[in-house]
């Protein structure tokens, strides 16, 4: 998936009245479009371990449904984004395939929340994702990538990713940094809200 051309951003500095910093971490299943949101929504010129895919991996990573991506992470994507001149997000993709999924919890460490991107011609995908999550106790929500195929409505995703009606499940295009930023700033909104929701009941 490209980025659109209109989407590219140079790098920014980080601003001096920046004084709270989240990380949150991007995951889903191979060749989903994490690197590409990171890429499109980036302030900075994005950290990315992409390798060129080799014949080594054939018959160990599954490219059903992506048989034209020619490269693929191998640790993670790293970016930044400013959100307003306090909150600043610290983006971090995780490697999609099987094989790297070791390296999840390290990158789950310090992180107080997660995007699962879903390509719906391959939900099943996201189940392991979605999982993970789960077992960490980490909260996240759900955004369906714009791949362009059979429409589905959201319901039907959330019904066969079993989502509770309180983990919130929207639609973005990877590759616009507008959709992108809506995506983060829907997983900052759910933080607060549960952050808020717990100091309650305290």
């Amino acid at each position: 998936m490209d980025l659109k051309s209109s989407d590219r951003v140079t790098s920014t500095p980080l601003r001096s009245t920046a004084s709270n910093g989240l990380k949150i971490v991007i995951v889903g299943g191979f060749g989903v479009g994490k690197t590409t949101m990171v890429r499109s929504v980036s302030e900075i010129r994005p950290l990315s371990t992409e390798e060129v895919m080799t014949h080594a991996g054939v018959g160990i990573d599954d490219a059903g449904g992506v048989q034209d991506k020619t490269t693929t992470t191998v640790a993670f994507d790293f970016g930044r984004i400013s959100l307003n001149d306090q909150m600043i997000l610290y983006l971090f993709g995780a490697p999609g395939q099987q094989r790297f999924w070791f390296l999840w919890d390290r990158l789950f460490a310090g992180t107080l929340g997660a995007v699962v991107l879903v390509d719906t011609r391959r939900v099943q995908d996201s189940w392991y994702a979605i999982d993970r999550l789960e077992h960490h106790g980490m909260p996240f929500i759900v955004a369906r990538n714009d791949f362009g195929g059979p429409a589905h409505k959201l319901e039907d995703i959330r019904e066969a990713l079993d989502l509770s009606p309180e983990i919130p499940l929207i639609d973005c295009d990877a590759r616009e940094r507008e959709s992108s930023k809506k995506v983060l700033i829907t997983l900052v909104n759910h933080l607060y809200a549960l952050s808020t929701a717990a100091e309650g009941t305290t």
